[in-house]
């Protein structure tokens, strides 16, 4: 059985910084693909950070660019999600995702965490 578990959010004030782990375990070796979402009330669950080709490539949208940073310690078998310079939009519920696939498209993922939330105030 394929388990995420997050960790590692919290409130934090605008211009801070927070890193989520994801615990993950019950994968099997076709999941090549680690990613992290995010989620508010009444929008679906968008993409922020994916990495795959065993850590080697990582992908991110123009809206985190250049402040998140998403990294993989396969020896522990957890992903982590460094956030810096957050701005309030960015609060949002967080989670953390695996799935298989030759480019890791958004569309690709199918073990999702629970989640953990993160808010940033002004």
């Amino acid at each position: 059985e394929v388990q995420l578990v997050e960790s590692g959010g919290g409130s934090v004030q605008a211009g801070g910084s927070l890193r989520l782990s994801c615990a993950a375990s019950g994968l099997i070796p076709s999941t090549n693909c680690m990613a992290w979402f995010r989620q508010t009330p009444g929008k679906g669950r968008q993409g922020v950070a994916s990495i795959y080709n065993f850590g080697s490539t990582t992908f991110y949208p123009d809206f985190v660019k250049g402040r998140f940073t998403i990294a993989i310690d396969n020896a522990k078998n957890t992903a982590y999600l460094h956030m810096n310079s957050l701005k309030p939009e960015d609060t949002a519920m967080y989670y953390c995702a695996a799935g298989t696939g030759r480019w890791c498209r958004w569309e690709d993922f199918g073990y999702w965490g629970q989640g953990t939330q993160v808010t940033v105030s002004s």
